[in-house]
């Protein structure tokens, strides 16, 4: 699920003329009990002043079955949230909360993280190397090449194994 997060751009609600700008948190509520099953929430847009995920958003998140968060920035609470089986994919821990500093202003839209679209639907992977996106409308393609990359690494990594030099795993597979 797709989050699209601003910092706050007034000093005060009051001073906003557009209700989600108004509440406290924007729509962030709304988006994270909105939280499918197997669902990522995926937010970016906002600066790194503040952090865009804690504790109790990945509790809640878990009770609704959701798969993982990734931002485009900070998470807080740290112990709590690493000790939490719930997986969560941030640039690194910061103290300070979105609070006042920032509000959700879309969900379940085209977002930019990076140089990378992603779109509702799309598949999000992540592990302790990182995380990738794969677009909806290739998943098959990919899944295949993927599976395809990974018996070729086992054959080389067997025939390391069993004394083959890597210049001559690279010539015969053409892996490393």
């Amino acid at each position: 699920m797709t989050v699209l997060e601003i910092d706050a751009p007034f000093a005060s609600f009051e001073d906003a003329h557009n209700a989600t700008v108004a509440q406290p948190f924007g729509m962030m509520f709304e988006a994270l009990d909105s939280l499918k099953e197997n669902e990522v929430y995926v937010c970016t847009g906002a600066s790194p002043r503040f952090a865009l995920w804690g504790e109790l958003m990945s509790t809640r998140a878990a009770v609704l079955g959701a798969a993982g968060a990734v931002v485009d920035g900070y998470s807080r609470d740290t112990r709590a949230v690493a000790n939490h089986p719930f997986p969560v994919f941030s640039h690194g821990s910061y103290g300070q909360d979105q609070g006042a500093r920032g509000k959700v202003v879309d969900y379940r839209v085209p977002i930019r993280m990076g140089n990378v679209w992603i779109n509702p639907g799309d598949i999000i992977f992540g592990d302790i190397d990182g995380v990738l996106v794969v677009p909806q409308q290739v998943e098959d393609e990919v899944f295949a090449k993927a599976m395809e990359k990974v018996s070729g690494e086992n054959v080389v990594r067997n025939a390391l194994a069993a004394g083959l030099s890597t210049v001559e795993a690279y010539k015969h597979y053409g892996i490393m």
